[in-house]
């Protein structure tokens, strides 16, 4: 199918409405507990909820309801991106990347599903990080193992097919959800993410047959790791670390962008309020529109030898999670204390678009293609062990959101973007020396 395995494209569309769930239900669960679920009247009627909020408190200080909302927020989705480690050696060494999925998605659409009751709020949270725990590692990795061997070129632009699924997923999600949310109530909008879990699951139940069996992996299983193999893994660590500062810098989006708009920006426009969660499918639409142009582009220099390399497009794609956060700083420090224009947060979320397009692919493409083979689902759920410090580091930020300055918060994450590319600057040759042996 236009040159790529069958197999990309039924993982592609699960991914799609899997991330369609994912994100639908992400754009509306701060504001849900800031606006709704953490007020008395509500809170009281959350499964442990007491007690997980005194532990939190027991650790961070007595919280208010939009820094708890940011902590646990943080630590909900940190776990998301740890529990994928888990799922990748379970799959990796007893019931294969495609049992695992099935059992994820499973477990994601009854997560979905609880999470449209208060009292099932922490509830449908835990089934959501277990649920993807089996799905997210074992999918990704699954990408790269409908190429053969060698396939390094084909399998790159794959990755870039399969993260346009996902920002197409992803721009979907909020834009109904949050419609939904508006219109009917917060619980429509969770719902519709809970049913189109389950068409994920259908799609790749349609497609189980084109897609790798456990056999090809465990036969890895036996093969002696080398030297160079070990430096592979080092050099793939350093830069599966890398790219925790523009994820940290984008992510964030997530959480303190949707209370900051709610607060700072003018939202009536034309006798119409914009929901807030739609500026959170404005990255993912980006990255679908300029994932075509970038690819052509890429190619072509590909034919000529001038294409950057993955660790080129990680350090472009910190650059602009930096450039996009001063988009922010700018629109506060000019406002004069004014509501922003919409124009602004829009402009940013454009560049994080750009950005994500730049380094998420890039990141998983050189797993994919130069880890050890019996080693690919781990360290692809190491790469989401980044993401669980990464999530952690972004809720400590979000609860700090109150007590900065609003153009010194995104200041801040100026700062960590920019680190990103500093960091491939100094260690990338020698990074890219290492990853020859692959």
């Amino acid at each position: 199918m236009f040159g790529h395995p069958k197999g990309l494209f039924y993982l592609a569309f699960t991914e799609l409405w899997e991330r369609f769930s994912y994100y639908g239900m992400t754009a509306l669960v701060v504001l849900y507990m800031v606006n709704q679920l953490l007020l008395p009247g509500h809170a009281e009627n959350i499964i442990g909820f007491a007690e997980l909020r005194a532990r939190i408190e027991s650790l961070a200080g007595p919280m208010s309801t939009k820094a708890l909302a940011s902590q646990i927020f943080g630590f909900y989705s940190g776990l998301v991106y740890f529990t994928p480690l888990i799922g990748g050696l379970i799959a990796d060494r007893w019931i294969g990347q495609r049992n695992a999925v099935v059992i994820g998605a499973l477990l994601m659409a009854s997560g979905h599903l609880a999470m449209t009751f208060d009292e099932s709020f922490l509830i449908a949270l835990a089934l959501l990080v277990t649920g993807s725990g089996f799905l997210k590692g074992n999918i990704t990795s699954q990408v790269g193992a409908v190429y053969p061997p060698g396939d390094d070129e084909r399998s790159a632009r794959g990755f870039v097919i399969y993260s346009t699924a996902i920002n197409t997923g992803a721009v979907l999600g909020p834009l109904t959800c949050g419609l939904l949310a508006q219109v009917y109530g917060w619980h429509y909008g969770f719902g519709a993410a809970a049913l189109l879990m389950l068409v994920a699951l259908a799609i790749y139940l349609a497609g189980y047959r084109h897609l790798p069996a456990k056999i090809e992996r465990a036969a890895a299983q036996h093969e002696t790791l080398t030297a160079a193999d070990w430096r592979v893994i080092g050099a793939l660590v350093a830069v599966i670390v890398i790219s925790i500062f523009p994820s940290l810098a984008y992510f964030q989006h997530f959480n303190a962008l949707p209370i900051w708009i709610q607060e700072h920006v003018a939202l009536d426009i034309a006798g119409r309020r914009i929901p807030v969660p739609w500026f959170q499918s404005i990255d993912s639409l980006t990255s679908i529109l300029v994932a075509a142009p970038l690819l052509i582009i890429w190619r072509r220099q590909a034919a000529r030898g001038t294409a950057p390399t993955n660790l080129a497009k990680i350090a472009r794609g910190s650059w602009l999670t930096a450039a996009s956060s001063l988009i922010l700083v700018a629109a506060i420090t000019f406002s004069g204390g004014n509501p922003v224009h919409p124009i602004w947060p829009f402009l940013y979320c454009v560049g994080l678009g750009i950005a994500f397009i730049h380094y998420w692919p890039a990141l998983l493409a050189l797993v994919s293609r130069c880890a050890p083979a019996r080693l690919v689902g781990t360290i692809m759920g190491v790469v989401f062990v980044s993401l669980f410090f990464t999530s952690l580091m972004m809720g400590w930020l979000g609860a700090q959101y109150e007590r900065m300055d609003p153009s010194l918060f995104w200041a801040t994450h100026v700062a960590i973007g920019a680190a990103g590319g500093l960091l491939v600057m100094i260690f990338g040759r020698r990074l890219e020396r290492m990853l020859q042996a692959a």
